[in-house]
């Protein structure tokens, strides 16, 4: 490999039909654990990244001495040399202060998003650096550029690159010093750029003199190859393998064996002492590592401004609930007292799991960095841990403070600080618990239900619901490890023993003298705690302990336990036989072969020419850098049109606005000001006729990826192609496209974990299928080689030469695929046309054009007319051709505009044509809302049933939930104050955490789905209605399922009986869980992110179940807070599960003065006396407890499962509003 060779300072390019995915991925398997650990970087294909990042902030992330730094950082003379250039070498200057976005939020354009990435890696500047297709999205003359740059840097400073590119330019290709070729794992030529012709001419092949060079390379072991044999018949290799045997058999294998086996020189090693061995594994000390990564998590939090707020929100209206509701409250009541405790720690640890979205998304940007050596483990873990303390401290001072002033607490400054470090501290150490599970869980799928699991195990063993004394000794262990027990410990203590209540005498009773203990041991006594005050500093070291615990364990799990991205290995061509290569042969005086031309179905096509014709079109945005409202213009009075039957391209350098002009046109943006108009045969255009005339193949990849490929192309067909065309011709669509795309072998693959390539090759195929009357096209070729790029783009012309309207944007075509183009509209930086126009038979029109402006050099020989375009007007990095012309305004006085001007006035472009149909739909969506059912609810129930990390740990967790209140709760006696206390306690918790598991569960998988809908939505794919009716559909059997295997575990375990009893309060459950995963869809519909949606939801729910009836008991609720209690849709499925096992009584019992007993006590549980009620109670059954304190009554169970059914059917209508009017896009 180039790495191997005898000179250090060689680039080395790669490519190959395998290196679609399969080569690059290869070397870097090999090389990276050797390699990137002390001396190299790797620059992954996926961009990877924090979205709302600033460009300089994602790169550079230490300011120190007022001047920026990178980390990891150089010895200083490698430093001062390149740390200053690097965003102006990669060409980012102009967009430095621009968030980088993503498919949700508006950023910087695709090639300056892939340029970050570059910039990002290269900073270090190693002495080994391996790129994988860093050329993607950007434009052949800043891929000039970059390339040109890295030459420089290799040979100047004796620095090794390996570069994988998917589409080299010959220009690019000729920068390079050797060329590693692979095709299906076999190496067939590795060796100077300058011998590659002469190699293979050896071998039997000769490169056309219109041939690109790599082109030509990547043909050979393809059935294409046939094209370059010199003599046909010959015996030239023709199998991947076969060229490798005549490689292996080359002076030039010969020699890299010799070069490998030859002894060292002592050059070298000398090198490698003085520059290699030294060369620490992190460049950056601990310190300065753990401080820059601090700074970056603060950038980040105090960016995502509205998940901060809504903490904060949460917490304030939370405290002043609490506050209120248990205002002044009455020490002697220590139920209430600890239960204040209890809740106030609960809620402070719950709030924290939020967090979780935030730790598994930035997990993989970790992956990367750490991979690269940027940082410790450690310093990851601790930056992030410190990073955290700041809004728990805020959440902790704002609802410590309010709690416990307001509610009466022991009045003791000392205590208070006291309060307020214990609730800190285990806030924090929920908060680290959470980090430690996203380091372990491999999805967030799996780690959410977890969370909430974890959660119940310490509220459950925390001694509030289950006092210590009540737990079996066989799960103590379960109290001690639990941070909550100590917590509630260590606050009850804090307020009993302080001077106010550590007394014998208080409120006229003596209890020194009448139970032995003072007043605060006695009710700390009374309910099972701990009496001594050093149990409150054991509190706080367990609480610190345990925190730094958690953290150590978060660095070994990150360290050692990862979950990469799966990526399912590229399928290549099928092996060819002597049969099928001979019918590859064609006589060699034909031009043009149809063999190599992919063949497009000549069935009948059902659609209307459409001309699509934009006229002075201006897009302004807010400018980011003026707050004060100005607005920034990114396109500048655009002018043009597109005919049926021709191909049009977007060019321009990155950034100069082309996807944004085909957003504009397509009607996709959601934001800005837009003027101008856009015409459709002359006619005025409509949102819906743009919609539903066009198709739009978006630069991002977004799809519901639990589909096969095959299904998401058939989906695209039925859905979009009118009603009136047959089954039929819509699953030959199907087949055109999956042919025409090369997706015959994965065409049955599953969406999740497809290559870049695939993704890209099947978005393309999902608007091909939809047989629109116009297609934009951006990007197409984006992450393909040059040999799919030109078959994808021999598809796309035959696709356009059957009527059909193309636009398309693209950034570095080869010469042969731009031929493929008719026309031309050149963007320059800031939105302004360069040319448009005709361009030619092989773009003679655009080369004359340029040719003939002042100053311009002529195109070079066997140059790419694309990339000497670009360079002509300024594009790449470090161009300044543009400062030196006005192109604009050249253009504008030019031929070419006149005719622009000319041709927008005729009949059919900007002006109606009584030839040319006005472009109306009678209706919104294509297909009917039989099709549009049947289609997106079977693939609702596709997706859960291929999405086990989600339904299958939800039906496990169900499982194990009941298993853990079955055995906690085993051999009960319900019939006394306390079993009776603790049998609702498990009800409540039962009921509470198997239901906030579904509503915490479903928020992300709903959130991933999310974009997918809004691009489907775009295109007028289908009605809103049935997308949330296949939501609403595929739940109600697994959330019946998780019920039904609760129910089945607690119900005889915890000592009930009754069979019918049992069914109603399977039935209670499942409504329970479905009316949580109807609040969780609703929130995460209508929030703008994920962790917005867990925040809002967790204030809503927080704020309701504070209501059910429990904890406060319904008859202690204040009378200013009753109307919440009425309202509260929670309480209503507490009601009738707790109604249905307690309250169950026919005919009372009666009291007989005499005996003081009761008499003729019935069977059923609610007929059972209380026994040990408290004197303030007197005598009383479980059904007369329940019905008077709880409020649970059971004559109403009738009426709250209809209350509970009508509140499922309000939050799924609140689902429905914010899918069909809220779009969090922002475009």
């Amino acid at each position: 490999m180039g790495v191997t060779t005898s000179e250090a300072k060689n680039i080395t390019s790669d490519s190959g039909t395998g290196l679609m995915a399969k080569g690059p991925e290869a070397l870097h398997d090999l090389m990276l654990s050797n390699i990137e650990t002390a001396t190299g970087r790797s620059m992954p294909r996926m961009d990877i990244r924090f979205n709302n990042l600033s460009v300089t902030a994602d790169i550079v992330v230490v300011e120190d001495d007022g001047s920026k730094q990178e980390l990891p950082t150089l010895p200083n003379t490698v430093k001062k040399a390149f740390a200053g250039p690097k965003k102006r070498s990669l060409g980012l200057k102009n967009c430095q202060d621009t968030i980088v976005g993503d498919a949700m939020i508006r950023g910087v354009s695709g090639g300056e998003r892939k340029r970050v990435t570059t910039g990002e890696m290269e900073f270090g500047m190693k002495f080994v650096s391996l790129m994988d297709e860093i050329s993607t999205g950007l434009d052949s003359a800043a891929t000039f550029d970059i390339i040109k740059t890295q030459r420089s840097i290799a040979h100047k400073l004796n620095k090794t690159v390996v570069i994988a590119l998917l589409q080299p330019s010959p220009e690019i290709f000729a920068l390079f010093d050797n060329v590693m070729i692979l095709n299906e794992g076999e190496l067939m030529y590795h060796g100077p750029i300058n011998k590659v012709e002469g190699y293979f001419e050896d071998l039997g092949f000769k490169c056309p003199p219109e041939r690109d060079i790599a082109d030509y390379l990547l043909d050979l072991g393809t059935r294409q190859q046939y094209r370059y044999e010199v003599e046909q018949g010959s015996k030239a290799p023709r199998l991947p393998e076969e060229f490798g045997d005549s490689f292996r058999q080359s002076a030039l294998y010969q020699e890299t064996l010799a070069a490998l086996s030859a002894p060292h020189d002592p050059e070298l090693l000398r090198t490698v002492k003085e520059n290699m061995d030294p060369m620490p594994m992190f460049q950056q000390s601990f310190v300065e590592s753990t401080a820059a990564l601090f700074r970056r998590e603060i950038m980040i939090s105090y960016r995502n401004k509205a998940f901060i707020f809504g903490r904060l929100l949460m917490i304030l209206v939370m405290g002043l609930l609490f506050s209120t509701i248990y205002y002044d409250f009455d020490p002697t009541q220590v139920s209430v007292v600890t239960g204040v405790i209890f809740s106030s720690v609960m809620f402070l640890s719950m709030g924290q799991s939020s967090q979780l979205p935030v730790f598994m998304a930035n997990r993989d940007i970790f992956y990367k960095q750490r991979g690269a050596n940027f940082y410790r483990t450690s310093s990851y873990v601790l930056a992030n841990s410190i990073a955290g303390i700041p809004l728990s401290l805020a959440e902790t001072v704002i609802f410590g403070t309010l709690v416990y002033w307001m509610c009466g607490f022991a009045a003791n400054a000392g205590l208070f600080i006291l309060f307020e470090l214990i609730l800190l501290l285990s806030n924090m150490a929920m908060g680290m618990w959470f980090f430690f599970l996203s380091s372990v869980c491999s999805h967030e799928n799996i780690a959410t239900p977890l969370c909430m699991m974890s959660i119940l195990i310490f509220i459950i063993f925390a001694g509030f619901i289950v006092t210590t004394d009540e737990i079996p000794d066989y799960l103590i262990w379960a109290h001690w490890i639990s941070p909550m027990s100590w917590s509630i410990k260590a606050l009850s203590i804090n307020q009993y023993r302080s001077s106010a209540y550590d007394v014998c005498v208080y409120g006229a009773i003596d209890y020194c003298t009448d139970y032995g203990f003072n007043m605060g041991e006695y009710y700390l006594n009374l309910f099972g705690l701990d009496t001594g005050k050093e149990w409150v500093w054991y509190g706080v070291i367990f609480l610190a302990g345990i925190y730094v615990v958690f953290m150590f364990l978060s660095v070994l799990a990150l360290e050692y336990l990862r979950y990469e991205a799966p990526t399912n290995v590229d399928v290549s061509d099928k092996s060819m036989d002597d049969g099928s290569y001979a019918l590859l042969q064609t006589p060699k005086s034909s031009t043009q072969s149809d063999v190599v031309e992919v063949q497009v179905n000549t069935q009948e096509k059902n659609f209307a020419p459409v001309t699509v014709a934009f006229q002075d079109l201006h897009y302004w945005v807010p400018d980011p850098k003026n707050p004060k409202g100005e607005q920034l213009e990114l396109l500048k009075g655009i002018n043009g049109f597109a005919v049926p039957g021709s191909i049009t391209a977007l060019m321009g350098s990155s950034g100069a606005g082309k996807t944004t002009l085909m957003d504009v046109i397509a009607g996709r943006k959601t934001g800005g000001k837009i003027t101008g108009k856009i015409l459709l045969n002359g006619y005025e255009a409509t949102d819906l006729a743009i919609r539903r005339c066009t198709g739009y193949c978006e630069q991002m990849d977004v799809h519901s990826e639990a589909a096969t490929i095959r299904e998401a192309l058939t989906f695209s067909s039925f859905l979009r192609q009118d009603a009136s065309i047959s089954d039929a011709k819509k699953y030959d669509a199907v087949n055109e496209a999956i042919e025409l795309l090369g997706l015959e072998d994965i065409a049955d693959q599953i969406i999740r974990g497809s290559s870049v390539e695939q993704m890209k090759r099947l978005t393309i195929g999902v608007e091909l299928a939809a047989q629109p009357s116009v297609i934009f096209l951006d990007e197409p070729t984006s992450g393909l080689d040059a040999r799919s790029a030109k078959l994808i783009m021999d598809g796309v012309r035959k696709v356009a030469d059957s009527g059909r309207t193309i636009i398309c944007t693209i950034h570095q075509p080869s010469s042969e695929v731009f031929y493929l183009f008719d026309s031309l509209l050149l963007l320059k930086r800031g939105g302004e046309t360069v040319f448009y126009g005709n361009l030619g038979k092989k773009c003679r029109n655009l080369i004359d054009y340029f040719e003939g402006i002042p100053g311009v050099a002529p195109l070079p020989e066997n140059y790419n007319p694309a990339t000497w375009m670009l360079e002509c007007i300024g594009a790449g990095v470090n161009n300044s051709a543009a400062d030196e012309m006005d192109f604009v305004d050249y253009f504008n006085r030019s031929s070419y505009s006149e005719q622009l001007k000319a041709n927008m006035a005729k009949e059919g472009i900007t002006v109606p044509s009584p030839d040319l149909p006005e472009i109306l739909f009678d209706k919104k969506r294509a297909a009917n809302s039989a099709t549009q059912m049947k289609f997106v609810v079977t693939r609702f129930f596709q997706m859960y049933w291929r999405t086990p990390s989600y339904s299958l740990t939800r039906l496990i967790m169900s499982l194990f939930l009941a298993l853990i209140f079955g055995i906690v709760f085993i051999n009960p006696n319900y019939a006394s104050y306390a079993g009776l206390s603790s049998g609702v306690g498990m009800v409540f918790m039962a009921a509470l955490f198997l239901s906030m598991m579904a509503f915490n569960s479903v928020i992300p998988l709903t959130s991933s789905e999310r974009p997918s809908f809004y691009r489907e939505r775009a295109s007028q794919t289908y009605n809103a209605f049935w997308y949330w009716l296949g939501a609403t559909l595929v739940e109600i059997p697994w959330c019946f399922a998780s019920g039904l295997l609760f129910t089945v575990v607690l119900y005889p375990l915890a000592g009930f009986t009754e069979f019918m009893t049992g069914v109603l309060f399977w039935v209670a459950i499942s409504l329970t869980v479905f009316m949580q995963v109807s609040l969780g869809q609703f929130f995460t519909y209508a929030m703008p992110t994920e962790e917005v949606a867990s925040i809002i939801g967790m204030l809503f729910n927080s704020v309701l179940m504070m209501f059910m009836g429990y904890n406060p008991p319904a008859s202690s609720i204040p009378q200013g807070y009753q109307w919440l209690y009425t309202i509260s849709p929670q309480k209503f499925p507490m009601c009738i599960l707790v109604a249905l096992v307690f309250t169950k009584c026919e005919t009372l019992p009666t009291w007989d003065e005499a005996t003081q007993s009761y008499i003729n006590v019935g069977s059923d549980l609610g007929c059972q006396p209380m026994a040990n009620a408290p004197a303030t109670i007197g005598h009383t059954t479980l059904k007369q407890y329940t019905e008077s304190y709880y409020g649970f009554k059971y004559d109403e169970i009738a009426q709250n499962f209809g209350i509970v059914l009508g509140c499922i059917a309000l939050f799924r209508v609140w689902g429905l509003l914010a899918l069909r009017f809220v779009n969090h896009q922002k475009r």
